[in-house]
Parts: C-alpha cells; structure tokens; sequence
C-alpha cells in the first residue's frame, strides 16, 4: 500500500493517511488539492478534464471552494496510481513517458486514459505490479 508521504508529495502537505483520508475525501477535498497536482506538472488541464472532472464542474467547484467525495475519491485515486508510477520507474520523466505511450498490456490503451474507473485504475495497478517485480509486461 502507497504510502501517505507519496500522496503528500503530489498534492500537498495536508494529506492525512488511513481513515482520517477516508473522512477527508468523504467530506470532500479543498479545492487547492487540484490546483496542487496541476501546479506540479502531474496532470495538464485536458487530462484532468478528461479523468478527473470537467473544466465547468471544476469551475463550479471553485465556487464552494471543496470537491464533492465523489471528485474527491477520483483524484486521490488518479494521484495514488501517479505516486506508484513514479515509485515503479524510479523516476518522475519516466513515469509520466509510460502514463502517456499506448501500452499492449493494456490493450493499446494509454495507463493514463484508463484511471477514469475503478476497473481501468486496478489494471494499471496490476501492471506497475509485474513491472516492479521484473515479470514480463
């Protein structure tokens, strides 16, 4: 399991660990938790649209200053597949070439256009898994 320092690293000293992340999210994030991840280059503005909510929800979003727990469950789970991306390839340039280049393992799909569900973010998870441990991607 990631770490809370990794999520830390990507949206901020504020992230807590455990259960006390689980009331954060349910309670809905602060707005700046976005702005983090974009200010340091993990997500552009297209992908966030595309993965983590659109630009006019987010736009509304900032109005209330928080994300619903449903944003908020999404971005935490975009941000924990980036952490352990950049953990599996040792570094961050890496990472984010193999986020974005079509993979077969993953059935031509790019593993960054696969973290809009549930099902897509496991299959990433699973792979980053093999590729840690040198089994054949």
């Amino acid at each position: 399991m990631m770490q809370p320092a990794a999520l830390k690293d990507i949206m901020g000293d504020r992230v807590p660990g455990g259960l006390d992340l689980v009331r954060l999210i349910r309670d809905g994030l602060p707005i700046d938790a976005i702005d983090h991840v974009m200010d340091g280059g993990w997500l552009s503005a297209v992908e966030l649209d595309r993965i983590v909510l659109p630009r006019r929800t987010l736009s509304n979003r900032r109005k209330t200053g928080r994300l619903t727990a449903e944003q908020s469950d999404r971005l935490v789970r975009v941000v924990r597949l980036l952490a352990l991306t950049a953990e599996t390839f040792g570094d961050r340039e890496k990472a984010a070439r193999w986020l974005r280049r079509p993979t077969s393992a993953l059935g031509g799909e790019p593993p960054l256009h696969l973290l809009d569900t549930d099902e897509g973010a496991r299959a990433v998870e699973n792979l980053l898994g093999r590729i840690a441990h040198g089994i054949a991607a």
